[in-house]
């Protein structure tokens, strides 16, 4: 049905290293994989194996939980994307207490997978997103900045030159050439 890698951490694995709950949601466990070292795999492959054929209106999602949070959505593959590799923000660990036998196993982080509607799902990659919209307030923020130091007061208006636009571009579009690092800290 699908498989994953951890980039640089491991061998393909397919779906009998999941525990399956029923018949559409698996589940990692990440103490049998890395242990308490979860928060260390920031990312993961993930893809349909040939012989499986995905309804065209489902997705495969992805979600991650730290020990005592909810699982959070990270991305998902569908039959137009059937590969992806997801950035796995992982939540904090919650702070509910957790009534476990003295013999049982200490609450885990876990991977979920599992079959959904496509309509339902957030994004196909949130990371990719979340990481477009911090560039964008970036930008903006060096815009406001730029702008903030040619203001002037008008009674209870700020006035700026009207080619302040232009201005700013300018110097944005000068700075990214001459400093190979400037773009780079936008882009986190």
């Amino acid at each position: 049905m699908f498989g994953v890698v951890f980039p640089n951490r491991s061998f393909p694995m397919d779906i009998s290293s999941f525990t399956q709950i029923d018949t559409f949601h698996w589940v990692l466990d990440m103490n049998t994989f890395v242990g308490e070292s979860y928060h260390q795999i920031g990312d993961m492959c993930i893809f349909l194996l040939n012989n499986f054929t995905l309804p065209p209106d489902k997705a495969l999602a992805v979600y991650v939980q730290s020990p005592g949070s909810p699982f959070v959505f990270c991305g998902a593959v569908t039959l137009q994307r059937p590969s992806a590799v997801l950035s796995l923000i992982w939540p904090e660990p919650g702070g509910q207490m957790q009534l476990t036998a003295p013999d049982s196993a200490a609450p885990s982080a876990k991977i979920g997978v599992s079959v959904e509607d496509l309509v339902a799902l957030p994004s196909l990659d949130v990371a990719a997103e979340k990481k477009i919209e911090r560039m964008a307030l970036k930008v903006g923020e060096n815009l406001f900045n730029f702008m903030q130091s040619f203001c002037g007061v008008d009674g209870s208006k700020l006035v700026v030159p009207m080619d302040i636009l232009d201005r700013w571009f300018k110097k944005f579009q000068e700075k990214a050439k001459r400093d190979s690092d400037f773009l780079k800290g936008f882009a986190l």
